[in-house]
């Protein structure tokens, strides 16, 4: 949501809000967790809407991190713009000693004002900062409905990273310039009572700033007394952001893609991707396997060698012309059985030893990514393995991320992890029953 409003206006008394207190019966936020990571649009956003709870949370003994999105580099117009941009990144860091003194700050460096151009360099740099097994975290970002583009930007970019170990919380900035007290919707909202201290340092972090309280600017100051006064306040406020569901991925893009080229995807020529399948057959805990399924064989390629290392194998896929193309490329694997099925409402028979879940899973939306990983667990043997493996990089027409994916499948109690490897580009872990040994063990080995 865009909100048209002029930072020069005197905006909503601070009063106001004081004598409606919309925040009243907000539930308190409890900082229960072992990180927290601060995104922000520009410098000084994550001091003015959220200073209070950085200070809080660095007291209590919570890593913390701070992402910048934007240099600010056009708050005083469109010239000498690496000289703002190096100004407020200074002020930035001498606030942030103020409230976190050990904490990690990031710039980015993307575009002021032009945040939405530069999605994925953002979605790549919270999946890096959130790490690939993240636990007791909590993101928070300028909220979605702030007014401004690149918060309300950040703002969903943040809420796409909730994953199970990532609570996301939104925090409004412009929305006390501009907002009616009286017609706030605040059921979503949650407040952080901030102690005598916690005031104290967050005054003092937002008077580094001193380039957004110029009056000699050729727009005025940014932050005009009246807009400060909103952040003096003895409570902060922050709002449950709700969870992205994206519906999954239809099939006939994939018709479309394999009608277009055989290997769309270069699964066949390039380096990544043959190094990839070698990781991932070697990560294999046994070297042969009784009944091995594949879901979501594409074209064949992966299949083909799958076909060396078990005595049947069931390959599946939603496409017709993918599975076209993985035919008459496994046409000499008599074992080897194709099944065209709508995963996961549809869903092969048997029981398997092996089942490989390869760039599949993050076109699934949250609900059937859970039906099916409730569908795996049915259909594994109590001797078989689980080998997951996905891109991590931000691919546009995915219902969810890679990483989410890793996550659902680490959540589910009825399996272990028996390898987990991350790299920037793909994730892959092995997961086993409880009581099935490492290779090594099962081997005997000295």
């Amino acid at each position: 949501m865009s909100v048209a409003f002029d930072h020069r206006d005197p905006g909503t008394a601070e009063s106001l809000w004081r004598s409606t207190a919309p925040w009243r019966g907000a539930s308190f936020l409890t900082i229960d967790v072992d990180r927290l990571i601060v995104l922000a649009a520009h410098p000084d956003d994550e001091t003015l809407g959220a200073g209070g709870l950085i200070w809080t949370a660095a007291q209590a003994g919570v890593d913390v991190s701070v992402l910048v999105a934007t240099d600010g580099e056009r708050s005083h117009g469109a010239s000498d713009l690496e000289r703002v941009a190096a100004l407020r990144r200074g002020e930035l860091v001498s606030a942030l000693a103020e409230l976190a003194p050990t904490a990690r700050l990031r710039f980015l460096g993307l575009p002021d004002g032009g945040v939405d151009s530069a999605r994925a360099s953002l979605r790549v740099a919270l999946g890096a900062e959130i790490g690939d097994d993240p636990w007791r975290v909590l993101l928070v970002a300028p909220w979605q409905g702030d007014g401004h583009r690149d918060h309300r930007v950040a703002g969903e970019e943040a809420a796409a990273a909730a994953a199970p170990g990532v609570r996301v919380l939104g925090y409004p900035v412009w929305m006390w310039h501009w907002h009616d007290p009286a017609a706030v919707d605040s059921s979503a909202w949650l407040r952080l009572g901030l102690s005598a201290s916690a005031r104290a340092a967050k005054r003092r972090a937002l008077s580094h700033f001193r380039s957004q309280h110029d009056d000699s600017a050729p727009n005025g100051p940014m932050l005009h007394a009246g807009m400060l006064a909103h952040f003096e306040r003895d409570v902060e406020i922050f709002v449950e952001e709700p969870p992205v569901h994206r519906a999954s991925t239809p099939l006939s893009g994939f018709d479309a893609r394999f009608e277009a080229a055989e290997d769309p995807w270069g699964f066949r020529t390039r380096w990544y991707e043959r190094r990839k399948r070698a990781a991932l057959l070697a990560a294999l805990p046994n070297e042969h396997s009784r009944a091995a399924l594949e879901l979501g064989c594409a074209n064949g390629v992966l299949t083909r060698e799958l076909a060396d290392r078990a005595a049947r194998v069931v390959a599946v896929d939603g496409s017709p012309e993918a599975l076209r193309h993985a035919r008459a490329f496994v046409d000499d694997e008599s074992h080897v059985e194709f099944a065209h099925l709508r995963l996961p409402d549809q869903w092969p028979e048997g029981r398997f030893d092996l089942i490989v879940v390869s760039e599949i899973a993050y076109y699934w939306s949250e609900h059937a990514l859970a039906e099916a990983v409730t569908r795996i667990d049915e259909s594994l043997t109590q001797d078989g393995a689980i080998v997951v493996c996905h891109w991590r990089r931000p691919i546009d027409d995915a219902a969810v991320s890679a990483d989410a994916v890793h996550a659902a499948f680490r959540a589910w109690p009825h399996w272990r992890s028996l390898v987990h490897h991350r790299e920037e580009d793909f994730a892959l872990d092995v997961y086993v029953r409880p009581g099935v040994p490492s290779v090594a063990t099962a081997e005997r080995a000295p």
